[in-house]
């Protein structure tokens, strides 16, 4: 038997496209393996959201290649030190993996492979990050060209089909237990509800893309309706690599251009690898420097308004259904993630950085990339962002995209309450007791933000 190839499983937890899976199969024997490695990121270690949803989807990946004759390995540590000594233990002389772009992961890639044979693939993104250019042979900072040259090259290559038979080593290696991981929260199951909204796993990334693709021709105004909920809940598993963008693309681009605006969509995830690989600190740093002075409030004051727009009590109702929707389920509308984000920012002024270190602890599909990016752009601090003077006033969004029946089912203080006074209930003299009063007016909020903004305005 030929010495075994190890493929390092990270975010692209499938078998179906995954091209450092099909080539080690080429090969001869596989021995999988997922490394638990909160060393690398160091900071960027996974949040809690991220940690069950990587439980469940390790789970199911370890069923679907016990199916094939194979199983995954489990190991925790520093990426480096398990694959030298799995290397070791298996007599593996080579390693397959898919290139991921975090700047942790790159450190680690070159690493790895001045000691071993570390074969990298690409299939995370629509084109690998870095390779479209300007014409001045440049990088692409604005999103809109970005698009318009990735439409140019699209569609991508062929989606590769999962083997259908993998080939074990003559021994298996030691692998961890998964529940000795304890990935799952326990005191208290915080998570008690993700289950009911979430299949992880590539068998469910399938079926989710199965009841999107039927819809998808109706995104680009559903998905601002948190009412219907017209978002495809693909996006955790996209981060986790259950399936991959070219799979998606090639479902949804056979509609004649009525899925354009989610294919734009997708390729927003290009983009914002394409922004971290320029900027690898872009999850902290401003993408303008002018906003290095800005007058974020601190103090006490401030964290109390923190601490109350993530508990999802500001006294504005869509803010609120947003921020408890996302506690509860690891997830937030599309819409209603720009409007809970902009209100942070420029009705509470806190500094953006907070936001997206709590969107990365409590979204199950915290992605480095598109966290940063977004909240970016919505700050108004970002290479390529919506402007700070462009100020989302929550009550008129609430009304204009029609939430009433998504802030009764997530703030039921408010359920009684007819839709003309659901969206601002202080104002129209209903407010119950129970849910509290507007931590500031609108109007003086965005006073503050524009007197704050003048302050560092080039």
């Amino acid at each position: 038997m030929s010495s075994p190839s190890i493929v390092w499983f990270r975010r692209d937890l499938r078998l179906a496209d995954q091209a450092a899976l099909t080539q080690a199969c080429a090969s001869g024997p596989v021995v999988p393996v997922y490394i638990l490695d909160d060393e690398t990121p160091r900071h960027r270690r996974m949040g809690g959201a991220s940690r069950w949803w990587l439980n469940h989807s390790l789970a199911s990946l370890d069923a679907v290649l016990r199916a094939r004759g194979s199983r995954l390995i489990l190991r925790r540590g520093k990426a480096e030190a398990v694959l030298a000594a799995l290397a070791d233990e298996t007599g593996a002389t080579r390693i397959h993996a898919l290139r991921h772009y975090e700047p942790w992961w790159r450190k680690a890639e070159k690493a790895i492979a001045q000691a071993h044979d570390l074969v990298l693939h690409e299939g995370n993104y629509l084109v690998p990050p870095g390779e479209l250019k300007t014409g001045s042979g440049g990088p692409y900072k604005v999103f809109t060209p970005f698009w318009h040259a990735l439409r140019d090259v699209m569609p991508p290559s062929a989606s590769l089909v999962a083997p259908e038979h993998i080939e074990a080593p003559e021994q298996w290696p030691q692998s961890d237990r998964l529940a000795d991981w304890a990935l799952l929260p326990t005191t208290p199951d915080w998570a008690g509800g993700f289950a009911t909204e979430w299949t992880p796993g590539e068998e469910g990334a399938a079926a989710r893309l199965e009841e999107f693709e039927d819809c998808a021709a109706a995104y680009d105004e559903a998905r601002n309706l948190p009412s219907i909920e017209g978002c495809s809940r693909l996006s955790p598993h996209l981060h986790f690599g259950e399936i991959s963008p070219a799979t998606i693309w090639h479902r949804l681009a056979r509609r004649d251009g009525a899925t354009d605006p989610y294919l734009r969509e997708l390729a927003w995830r290009d983009y914002a690898q394409n922004v971290i690989l320029q900027i690898s600190d872009y999850g902290s740093r401003n993408g303008r420097a002018q906003f290095d002075a800005f007058p974020w409030r601190a103090g006490e004051a401030a964290a109390d308004d923190l601490k109350a727009w993530q508990q999802g009590r500001t006294g504005y109702p869509i803010v609120d259904a947003g921020m408890r929707q996302l506690w509860a389920t690891g997830w937030m509308h599309n819409r209603v993630r720009m409007i809970a984000a902009s209100f942070l920012i420029k009705h509470l002024l806190i500094d953006w950085r907070e936001g997206e270190r709590w969107f990365w602890d409590t979204l199950v599909d915290a992605d480095y990339g598109n966290n940063a990016v977004n909240w970016q752009w919505v700050a108004g601090t970002g290479i390529d962002s919506n402007m700070f003077v462009r100020i989302m006033a929550p009550l008129t969004q609430s009304e204009k995209f029609d939430a009433a029946a998504y802030i009764r089912q997530w703030v039921p203080e408010l359920a009684h309450l007819r839709d003309e006074s659901i969206h601002d209930p202080e104002a129209a003299g209903m407010r119950p007791s129970a849910y509290p009063a507007k931590r500031i007016d609108h109007r003086v909020a965005r006073q503050r933000a524009l007197d704050a903004f003048a302050t560092v305005k080039g």
